[in-house]
C-alpha cells in the first residue's frame, strides 16, 4: 500500500510546515493587505510540496483537504440561513424595532450591562452566538451608537453577552461538540465551566457598568437620536408584530428542533411579516433575503445600520471556512501538530503547566485552522491522552477549550467567527478586542485555577492505560 511510504514529520520539519504557513499568512496582512481568503488558499497550496516529500501522494494530499473541507458544510449552511435571517428581520421591522424601543427605553449609563446582559439571554435562549451578533447585536449596535457610546465597547458587550449565552446553552453546537470530542457528558461540561465563565461574567459585568457610569445625557447626540428614531418610525411598522419573528426562533430552538431549518422558518415569518405588516413586494423581500436590505436614505447612521445581511453577505466568510478547513487538515493528518506537541507531552507534570499548555493549543489551532470547529476538535484530539494520563476528567479539557477556542474566535482577526462579528457589526477586531472582557478574562481564571488545583476535577482511581485514540481528522489510506 501508498501508505507504506509515509513518513512521520520530524519536530524541525513539522515546525518548517507550520511556519510556512503562518509567514504566508501574516506577511499577506502585515505587508500586502491581502484578502485573508487568498492568503489562505496560498497556505493550503504551501503544504502540498511539504506532504509529498513525507510520502504522500497527491491524490491523498487532495482528499486530506476534501475530508476536512466537508466539515464546513454545515456551519456554512448556518452561516448562510443567518445572512437571510438579518435581511429578513430587517425588512419585516424586527431590528428596526428593537432600535427603536431601545433608543427609548435603555438609559445612556446602563447601556452596556444591558447589552451584556440582553445578548446573554437571546444566545442562552437559541444556542447561537452568532445568530445573536446578527439580530440583537446589530440593534444594540444602533442604540450604542444613539446614545454616543462608543462603537468598540458596544461591539465587546455584545460579543461577551452572545458567548458566554453560547456556552452556556445545551443548544450550542460548540457546547455539543467538545464534550463529544473529550469523552465527556454534556450537562457535566456545562456546570464545570461555571466555575471559569460566571466569575469572568461578573467581573465583566462589573467593569461594562463602572465603564457606563460615564455616559450620561449630555453624551447622547440628540439630533443623531431624533434622525434616526424619526426615520424608523416614518419607514417601519413598529410594535409586537415585528417581533413574531423573535418568537418563533427562540420557540423553535428550545423545542431543540435543528438549527438550520428553524432559523430559516424563521426569515420566513420574516418575510411574511414584510409582506403583511410592513407593506414591502415579494420580489422585494426576497431580494432581501438573497442581497440584504438595500437603502438610499442619505441618512450616515441609517445607511449603517440597515444596509446589511442577505445570503451573498456570507459568500466570503464561506471561502474562509474552505480554505481554513483545508489547511488545517492538511496539517492535522501530516501529523505537524501531533509531532510539535510530542517534543513537550512528556514534560508536563502539573496541572499549572497542563492548563497552560492546553491554553495554548486552543489559540494555536484556532489561529492555523481558523474555525473553531476546528480548533475544538484537534484541541481536544491531541491533548487527551496528556490529561488521560494525569488522571484528570474530560470536563477539565472540554472547559479550557471552550475557554479559548470557542471564545477567542471573535478575538482573531482571520477566523471565521472574527470575520463574520466584524463584518455583521462593522466594527473591526482592534477596535472591540479590548473590550471582550469574557474572552480576556475567562482563560486567566482557567490558568488560576490549573495552578491551583481547585475545581481540577479527578477520577477517584487511576485510570488503565488506553488505546490511543485516532485523530479526528483521520489518515487517508491508498
Amino acid at each position: 500500500m501508498e501508505t507504506d511510504n509515509i513518513r512521520k514529520p520530524s519536530f524541525m520539519y513539522a515546525l518548517s510546515m507550520l511556519l510556512t504557513a503562518i509567514l504566508i499568512i501574516s506577511i499577506g496582512i502585515l505587508v500586502f493587505d491581502v484578502p485573508i481568503q487568498i492568503l489562505m488558499l496560498m497556505s493550503m497550496l504551501s503544504m502540498i510540496p511539504f506532504m509529498m516529500k513525507l510520502g504522500y501522494t497527491y491524490k491523498q494530499v487532495e482528499k486530506s483537504m476534501m475530508t476536512s473541507m466537508g466539515r464546513s458544510l454545515q456551519p456554512g449552511l448556518i452561516l448562510l440561513t443567518v445572512g437571510i435571517l438579518i435581511g429578513a428581520w430587517i425588512v419585516s421591522g424586527t431590528v428596526p424595532t428593537l432600535i427603536y424601543f431601545g433608543i427609548e427605553a435603555i438609559s445612556p449609563q446602563f447601556f452596556l450591562v444591558t447589552t451584556l446582559l440582553f445578548c446573554s439571554l437571546v444566545a442562552l435562549s437559541t444556542g447561537t452566538s452568532w445568530g445573536t451578533i446578527g439580530t440583537a447585536g446589530i440593534a444594540m449596535m444602533g442604540v450604542g451608537i444613539s446614545l454616543g457610546v462608543p462603537v468598540g465597547l458596544t461591539a465587546g458587550a455584545i460579543i461577551s453577552g452572545a458567548y458566554f449565552g453560547d456556552k452556556m446553552s445545551p443548544l450550542s453546537d460548540t457546547t455539543n461538540l467538545v464534550p463529544t470530542v473529550t469523552g465527556g457528558d454534556l450537562f457535566t461540561h456545562i456546570k464545570h465551566m461555571l466555575w471559569t465563565t460566571v466569575p469572568a461574567y461578573i467581573i465583566s459585568a462589573i467593569i461594562f457598568t463602572v465603564i457606563g457610569l460615564q455616559y450620561n445625557a449630555s453624551t447622547v447626540n440628540a439630533e443623531s437620536v431624533n434622525t434616526l428614531t424619526s426615520y424608523l418610525a416614518e419607514t417601519f411598522n413598529l410594535g409586537l408584530v415585528p417581533m413574531i419573528p423573535i418568537v418563533v426562533l427562540i420557540t423553535l430552538l428550545m423545542l431543540k428542533k435543528p438549527a438550520i431549518p428553524s432559523i430559516f422558518i424563521a426569515s420566513v415569518v420574516g418575510g411574511l411579516v414584510a409582506i403583511g405588516y410592513q407593506g414591502f413586494g415579494l420580489s422585494e423581500t426576497i431580494a432581501s433575503f438573497y442581497s440584504g436590505y438595500t437603502v438610499e436614505s442619505g441618512i450616515e447612521v441609517v445607511d449603517s445600520l440597515l444596509i446589511r445581511g442577505g445570503l451573498t453577505s456570507m459568500l466570503e466568510l464561506i471561502a474562509l471556512f474552505l480554505f481554513a478547513l483545508g489547511l488545517g487538515g492538511m496539517l492535522a493528518e501530516s501529523g505537524v501538530l501531533e509531532a510539535l506537541i510530542a517534543s513537550f507531552a512528556d514534560k508536563i507534570q502539573h496541572t499549572g503547566t497542563l492548563v497552560f499548555t492546553t491554553i495554548i493549543v486552543g489559540y494555536g489551532t484556532l489561529a492555523i485552522g481558523g474555525a473553531v470547529y476546528f480548533s475544538n476538535v484537534m484541541g481536544g484530539t491531541l491533548m487527551k491522552p496528556i490529561f488521560d494520563r494525569m488522571n484528570l476528567k474530560p470536563e477539565n479539557l472540554s472547559r479550557i477549550l471552550e475557554d479559548t477556542g470557542t471564545q477567542g474566535g471573535a478575538i482573531l482577526p482571520w477566523t471565521g467567527a472574527g470575520i463574520f462579528t466584524a463584518t455583521t457589526l462593522g466594527v473591526p477586531v482592534s477596535a472591540y478586542l479590548p473590550f471582550c472582557f469574557l474572552a480576556l478574562i475567562t482563560p486567566l481564571v482557567s490558568l488560576v485555577y490549573g495552578i491551583t488545583g481547585f475545581t481540577m476535577t479527578k477520577y477517584e482511581e487511576p485510570q488503565k492505560e488506553k488505546k490511543k485514540k485516532k485523530p479526528a481528522i483521520k489518515p487517508v489510506e491508498a
